[in-house]
């Protein structure tokens, strides 16, 4: 936590000392991660639990509640006991939740509190190395619009990261190509290999170990700017898709109704964890990039939660792919 000085006081949380104990003050604190152990939101969260332990003065533990494409765990803190005992740390998933789910248990603004923005894991377009006249971003652009549904794309499942950025640009290039699912991104990268899947789009997190060997090709990097670990990748807007740009950002969250001191000591531990040197060099390494303190807050948080729903919305309504 030594980014500058161990939070500077704490900033805004120097008066965080809340003046009654509750469960989570006096126990633990659980975050429920809602996919499977081992995923990039998963890293996220157990990146924070020393840092935010250490600022709280008790033990942050880390639950994995999978299933539902992440539907079930959100739900899971939505109904748990609004004392900080029980965090969520959600993807964009909570806010894509919202349309791709019409019959969804939870309502993604009104049933949580947000604490703040953590990190944000820029998406990388890719292709087999021996894809035939694919060597850059545009002229994959142009093997899509020549082949149509004669390409074989690549996403993680409804509603992943994965098949948001490869919905994103059918959108943007009105053309429909093959989808083909998978349950996750681990089962990808040997279809890719064997030449049986032709594109993809994948977290930084997961990508990076994917280009070491060159039988897979980095093409663009779905961010407004490139990025320090692939300098020499263009952005998409660069090669050719001018707006272009899907992050999977990550938040914390709170059960509705948590006491205002509560959330306001974890928002403090939140905000020291996100400056610590251990946590952001860890961030830095998997390609993922720490949010800048202004919004590692709950109302640069909830603004940017109700601006992502409303972006998203019409881009999966066209799409016509529900998850219920």
């Amino acid at each position: 936590m030594h980014r500058r000085t161990l939070l500077a006081g704490l900033g805004a949380g120097a008066a965080l000392a809340a003046p009654s104990r509750t469960r989570a003050q006096s126990g633990s604190v659980t975050i429920v991660v809602p996919f499977a152990p081992g995923g990039p939101t998963d890293a996220v969260a157990r990146l924070m639990t020393e840092p935010m332990g250490r600022v709280l003065g008790q033990a942050v533990l880390v639950e994995n509640v999978g299933g539902g494409g992440g539907t079930i765990g959100a739900a899971r803190v939505a109904q748990a006991r609004p004392d900080g005992g029980t965090l969520l740390l959600h993807n964009i998933g909570m806010a894509t939740a919202a349309t791709l789910y019409r019959r969804l248990p939870y309502d993604p603004i009104g049933d949580f509190e947000p604490l703040g923005l953590v990190a944000v894991a820029p998406m990388v377009w890719m292709a087999r190395a021996d894809l035939p006249g694919v060597t850059d971003f545009a002229s994959m652009i142009r093997f899509v619009r020549e082949r149509g549904q004669g390409v074989n794309l690549a996403n993680a499942g409804l509603g992943s990261a994965s098949q948001l950025c490869g919905t994103l640009l059918q959108a943007s290039l009105g053309v429909a190509v093959t989808a083909v699912s998978f349950r996750g991104s681990g089962p990808i990268y040997p279809e890719i290999l064997g030449g049986r899947i032709d594109l993809y789009c994948d977290q930084t997190s997961s990508a990076l170990p994917q280009f070491g060997g060159g039988r897979i090709r980095p093409l663009a990097v779905a961010t407004a700017a490139r990025l320090a670990q692939l300098p020499e990748v263009p952005t998409a807007a660069e090669a050719g898709l001018p707006g272009f740009e899907v992050a999977i950002w990550h938040g914390v969250y709170a059960p509705k109704g948590t006491p205002a001191a509560v959330a306001q000591r974890l928002n403090g531990a939140l905000r020291a964890a996100m400056q610590d040197p251990v946590l952001l060099a860890r961030l830095h390494e998997l390609g993922v990039a720490a949010e800048p303190l202004e919004r590692v807050t709950p109302e640069a948080h909830r603004a940017h939660l109700a601006a992502e729903i409303a972006r998203w919305r019409p881009v999966l309504q066209a799409a016509g792919q529900f998850a219920d």
